[in-house]
């Protein structure tokens, strides 16, 4: 019993030493495997954190709660970054680091299809993602690539809440949908859909979410940024070299739903089309992509320079 009771405390003790970091994510996807990674081996922990992993549901909702610093750093697409600078923000939303670097959706459908085409979409239900979001521009860019106009060719759904869509589907709305995973697995599992298409080998490069933090925070905190990105950085390389079972063994936790042999599939699916930003920087050539893709949607506010809201020092500093 003493022994017990003086391991909690130096437990407890060293828990309460670890700088508390509040992190909020925009969604629970494999499509993060790596911050997972860092969270359950203890990366985080051997810089001297305690991250605190919140799911926030949405890229209106992750920047509110970074804001109004429910948050102290945020994982979302980089496009809410520039929403927050048109606004004239006087505290800028800063990107920091990459997590991933194609969209992570696939397109599912409803029924089974052997010989799947772009042009299956003329006349159906679409059941997109959230106005404004990287995930619903990203789907108009890459329908408008294969010349179907999203709002003229077939009936456009996007005004179901982020965190609902899959349940809308399930429920029988729409033909087809953009899902990320491992919801579109468990969905092709349960026979609810089919994946046909992946909306990340269709788009190609992007800086798609990242880790973003006010200016103040980074101003004020810079050593625990750079712990940070040093843990991710640790993450990502052992997620590029482990086997998609031990990662998928590893991030099981925060995927309750789906069985390891699943994760483990999507875990590949994403790593063969080079989802993970094995060198976080966030580059001028992503950036730029960025804005091209918003302004395709017509979600481009005004143009914004690189240099105004990515910081690459942090990650140049972490590479050495």
């Amino acid at each position: 019993m003493a022994f017990l009771t003086a391991f909690v405390l130096t437990s407890c003790s060293q828990k309460d030493s670890l700088e508390k970091v509040k992190l909020a994510e925009v969604t629970r996807s494999i499509f993060y495997a790596p911050q997972y990674v860092a969270l359950e081996k203890g990366f985080f922990e051997d810089e001297g954190l305690d991250v605190e992993l919140t799911t926030t549901w949405g890229g209106d909702k992750t920047m509110t709660t970074l804001l109004a610093d429910g948050a102290d750093i945020a994982l979302v697409g980089s496009e809410t970054s520039i929403y927050v600078d048109a606004q004239g923000a006087s505290d800028p939303v800063i990107n920091f680091a990459q997590l991933t670097k194609t969209d992570g959706t696939f397109l599912v459908s409803r029924e089974e299809i052997d010989d799947f085409d772009w042009e299956m979409l003329k006349d159906s239900t679409f059941l997109g993602q959230r106005k404004g979001g990287m995930p619903q521009m990203v789907g108009e860019f890459v329908l408008k690539k294969h010349e179907i106009d999203p709002h003229a060719d077939l009936e456009l759904i996007q005004n179901i809440d982020f965190g609902n869509i899959a349940n809308a589907f399930a429920s029988g709305t729409g033909d087809f949908v953009q899902l990320f995973e491992p919801t579109a697995s468990v969905f092709e599992e349960e026979g609810k859909g089919h994946i046909v298409a992946s909306f990340g080998e269709e788009s190609g490069q992007v800086p798609y979410t990242t880790f973003m933090a006010k200016q103040s925070y980074i101003n004020e905190n810079p050593e625990t940024v750079e712990k940070f990105v040093r843990a991710m950085d640790k993450a990502q390389a052992w997620v590029e070299k482990a086997t998609p079972e031990e990662i998928a063994k590893i991030v099981t936790p925060y995927f309750e739903d789906a069985d390891v042999d699943t994760l483990a599939i999507v875990v590949e699916r994403y790593r063969s089309q080079g989802s993970f930003a094995t060198d976080m920087k966030l580059t001028r050539e992503g950036w730029e992509n960025l804005q091209a893709i918003m302004e395709e949607a017509g979600e481009l506010p005004e143009k914004v320079d690189y240099e105004k809201l990515v910081n690459t020092s942090i990650v140049d500093e972490v590479s050495k």
